[in-house]
């Protein structure tokens, strides 16, 4: 569905009047779609903890009882990696220990599933099959997006990788969208750190249920984290929070996304416990108010 027929649609409801208009963005209208996400909110990455999941001391089956009794966190995200075996029964053993433990499945992290922007179809509709037993599991959880990488191969013309990614995007889009799952990237290098090139693929593919996934990556001389996030709020899904060299930046990025009109979880993904319990001190300092 493009956002400009779901505005139509929405209008002649009679839904959009309830909105200022100023608020309604992707994130706005992903509220729409999902009554869930009223509030803000803190999640839990699997990331977050991934040397605990790696080295075994920690299973996706504990990751629940984790959030809440470790962190009372109300939302969790998952990392495909980091996944035992998918099986009925052990998606039906996760449902039931995050209902017991109060706790929201939120989005779905894939990675290593192939290259959205790959040069050949034959290699596009290659990773768009590999991510559709993800988007069946995040339905069957209840999350609402699969968070996918896009870094494009080295060296591509951009207007060419371009195309590229919008055909992959399309292709899963169409998959994802009876499944009420959005699709959105996270920027973890390539063409995905670059604003511009990431916007153009915005409108182009021009999708409600396609977005961003801001990754707040410490600033550096090759990456301005708070203008990329700036560019990227229209289109968010989620974020991806991390400690920054300072809580003044952190409330700098806080605030922009309050302004924005973004409502939703903030996904921790400072690694360790210590950054983990720091990031929920200025989120719910800063976020919540508390």
């Amino acid at each position: 569905m493009k956002r400009r027929q779901f505005i139509t649609n929405t209008v002649s409801a009679g839904v959009v009047s309830a909105l200022s208009p100023t608020l309604l963005t992707a994130s706005s209208m992903l509220t729409m779609k999902d009554p869930r996400r009223v509030n803000d909110d803190i999640s839990l990455a699997q990331w977050a903890l991934v040397d605990e999941f790696k080295s075994g001391k920690l299973n996706t089956l504990d990751f629940p009882r984790i959030a809440r009794e470790g962190f009372d966190l109300n939302g969790i995200e998952f990392v495909n990696i980091l996944f035992d075996v998918p099986t009925s029964r052990y998606i039906n053993e996760l449902k039931k220990n995050a209902n017991d433990h109060g706790v929201e499945m939120v989005l779905m992290m894939v990675d290593q599933e192939g290259e959205t922007a790959a040069e050949t179809a034959k290699a596009r509709k290659q990773t768009v099959d590999n991510h559709k037993k993800w988007i069946d599991i995040a339905q069957e959880l209840g999350c609402h997006a699969v968070r996918t990488n896009c870094r494009g191969p080295e060296g591509a013309d951009k207007d060419e990788a371009l195309k590229w990614a919008a055909d992959t995007y399309n292709m899963m889009l169409e998959y994802a969208i009876p499944a009420n799952v959005s699709i959105c990237i996270e920027n973890h290098g390539g063409l995905s750190n670059d604003t511009d090139w990431m916007l153009a693929l915005m409108k182009e593919v021009d999708n409600l249920y396609f977005g961003s996934y801001p990754d707040w990556r410490e600033p550096s001389e090759s990456f301005d984290n708070y203008n990329f996030l700036k560019q990227m709020l229209p289109y968010a899904k989620g974020m991806s929070f991390r400690n920054q060299p300072t809580e003044e930046i952190a409330i700098k990025m806080i605030n922009l996304c309050k302004e924005s009109g973004y409502r939703g979880y903030y996904g921790i993904e400072s690694k360790g416990r210590k950054e983990i319990k720091q990031a929920i001190k200025t989120l719910r300092k800063h976020l919540l108010n508390e």
